[in-house]
């Protein structure tokens, strides 16, 4: 048997971290058991659905890595793979149940079935359809519809017992048929609805596994029914447990990015989030986290699933996303770096190889400190902007010791009748600062630190000072400041307070 599995998103919004962990698992199943993975777009929600919401999963679909082998785009056997173009399909396999006894015209009024429900709740019982309609025969309910009436279609059900079915992920589940009722399958509309136009689209497209969220569990025995009732074999269930926050709580905007297309915006690596989304409920039997496409393929396990909640974890994101950068080529994190720094008006629309270079060697420094290519611009900030006025206070007040005094003077005295200024110059200053002051250690270094960057701590010096004074040539539209004149706009905000 070949093994076929879908994934299944309506286009009512974009595609978020609990709905895209849901795809991954799908794919690496299919890729795992060499078998074909569906994209079909559930697009029959008329009022939410819209074409740019359905463009925007595939691309993030795409950018994070996952292929498909039928789908909307790409064809296949078994289409159209859009529920909008199915009607068809609902059509036949409902008049066909309608005939056999198994379906029935409803005619009940949603004030009425509203009223029912509260009914039911307010004596404690389940809200489920009393069957009004369950006797109107075929003939009659197409009477009152060709008098104008409208009706929905309901799936008659044998309304006692149970239903049950063996999940890959959770084991066996059971399900009272007395708290199902007689499910709609065909809205007054003419539309289909959800469990029955799953069934069908699933049947027909020979789909053998479905993997999907736990909010699907208490859809199963109805979709059970449908299956029953239109004689079709089920697939075989697993369903995934909820992503949540840290907190135990759904996971939601308020932990941060939930939409792929934010991640892809905020810098983070498509092989980063694939990874870590890969270990939301499952984890590799020999224990390591950073893995490729190919390694998860091999590895992953569904039966080894679990059914407790996934804990999405940003700062693992963070971590795993910092490893994959570590494994690139310096001249694709440049790439990939380079439009944070230009959004950021650092870099111009059109580099020079040389500026190229310069931004090649920025990359290679400041790559240990990034946890995405968004913060980039907030790190190599200290090599285009330079604020004495902006110093914290703590590092105002280590300007005023008595080694910080003497230090900078002199740094600045030296400094000046130096024409080509680079590290190595830097270090034979310092050694004279600290003969000629006797200051040393934090006293000697800390100041002038502070005087080059305006800051208490960050990049080494000597990676800093080459950065700066080959930028300082460079002409970008954020003028970098060479070392000389840092010295002089720190002196003068010395000077003035």
């Amino acid at each position: 048997m070949t093994v076929r599995v879908r994934f299944a998103p309506s286009p009512t919004g974009l595609l978020h971290v609990g709905n895209v962990r849901t795809a991954l698992f799908n794919w690496l199943f299919a890729r795992q058991k060499e078998g074909v993975f569906v994209l079909r777009i559930e697009d029959t929600d008329v009022e939410r659905s819209a074409a740019e919401y359905e463009k925007s999963l595939i691309d993030d679909l795409r950018w994070l890595g996952l292929d498909w082998d039928e789908g909307p785009d790409t064809g296949g056997n078994f289409g159209p793979y859009r529920q909008s173009q199915r009607l068809d399909f609902y059509e036949r396999h409902t008049q066909k149940l309608l005939k056999e006894g198994k379906a029935y015209h409803c005619f009940c009024l949603p004030e009425e079935i509203e009223k029912e429900r509260k009914k039911a709740i307010a004596s404690g019982k389940m809200p489920v359809y009393g069957g009004k309609c369950r006797s109107i025969s075929l003939e009659e309910a197409r009477r009152k519809i060709n008098s104008g009436d409208q009706a929905a279609i309901r799936l008659r059900t044998p309304g006692k017992g149970t239903i049950s079915y063996d999940d890959i992920v959770r084991g066996t589940l059971r399900f009272d048929l007395n708290l199902v009722g007689d499910p709609v399958i065909v809205r007054s509309n003419g539309l289909p609805a959800y469990n029955y136009a799953v069934v069908v689209d699933d049947s027909l497209m020979k789909i053998t596994h479905v993997i999907r969220g736990e909010d699907h569990i208490s859809n199963t025995p109805r979709q059970l029914l449908v299956y029953e009732a239109l004689s079709f074999p089920p697939p075989r269930f697993a369903h995934l447990s909820m992503v949540m926050g840290k907190d135990n709580t759904r996971l939601s905007k308020r932990h941060g990015a939930t939409a792929v297309d934010q991640f892809e915006k905020d810098g983070v690596l498509p092989s980063a989030l694939f990874n870590t989304l890969s270990l939301l409920g499952w984890a590799p039997p020999d224990g390591q986290e950073v893995l490729t496409k190919d390694e998860l393929v091999r590895l992953f396990d569904l039966k080894k699933v679990s059914r407790s909640a996934a804990i999405f974890d940003y700062d693992k994101l963070s971590w795993i996303n910092r490893q994959h950068i570590k494994k690139l080529a310096l001249r694709q994190k440049t790439e990939l770096a380079y439009p944070y720094m230009r959004e950021a008006k650092f870099l111009p629309e059109k580099m020079s190889e040389t500026q190229w270079r310069w931004l090649e060697r920025m990359v290679e420094e400041l790559a240990e400190r990034v946890d995405r290519f968004s913060d980039f611009p907030q790190e190599a900030a200290v090599l285009f902007e330079f604020s004495p006025s902006g110093m914290e206070k703590d590092v105002k007040k280590e300007l005023k010791t008595e080694c910080a005094v003497k230090v900078i003077r002199l740094f600045a005295e030296k400094i000046s009748r130096v024409r080509e200024f680079g590290y190595d110059k830097f270090a034979a200053i310092t050694q004279e600062i600290r003969e000629e002051t006797s200051c040393k250690g934090k006293d000697l270094y800390h100041p002038l630190r502070i005087v080059l960057t305006a800051k208490g701590s960050g990049l080494d010096l000597d990676k800093f000072i080459p950065l700066v004074e080959e930028g300082a040539k460079l002409g970008f539209p954020t003028s970098v400041l060479n070392c000389a004149q840092r010295v002089s706009e720190m002196l003068k905000f010395i000077d003035r307070t």
